[in-house]
């Protein structure tokens, strides 16, 4: 059986994957970390470490009304922003609309000047 030269790539991709595959499985020592958050602080027996986890509740509570507060005036800043070119936007089509009504009027008035000699020239000769 002859293999071809794609079955031959796609053989060394398949075998460097299969070397490679313990490697990556292998799952890393894992270190404690401190994740902020919210805790409860009942738990804990004496006075003092009871006022460090509610001062680490009230920081952290804190830290997180800020960054929603930039978050949210990041947002309204954004919509603004958007509003104001939409304002322009929209004063420049309605001195567009504006320019047509202007024209459309200027044109009808032309033709109705038009319409009115010719409507005159036609009425004596009808009475004839």
């Amino acid at each position: 059986m002859k293999v071809s030269s794609m079955g031959r790539i796609v053989a060394a991709i398949v075998s460097a994957v299969a070397l490679t595959m313990p490697g990556v499985l292998t799952p890393a020592p894992l270190r404690a970390q401190d994740v902020p958050g919210i805790e409860i602080c009942t738990a804990e027996k004496t006075m003092e470490r009871r006022t460090s986890c509610l001062q680490s509740n009230v920081d952290f509570l804190q830290k997180t009304i800020a960054k929603l507060a930039a978050d949210h005036q990041q947002k309204l800043d954004a919509a603004n922003r958007q509003i104001d070119s939409l304002k322009i936007t929209l004063a420049g089509l309605q001195k567009v609309v504006d320019d047509l009504l202007a024209a459309q009027k200027k044109a009808a008035e032309e033709a109705a000047k038009k319409s009115a000699p010719a409507a005159a020239k036609d009425a004596p000769a009808a009475s004839k």
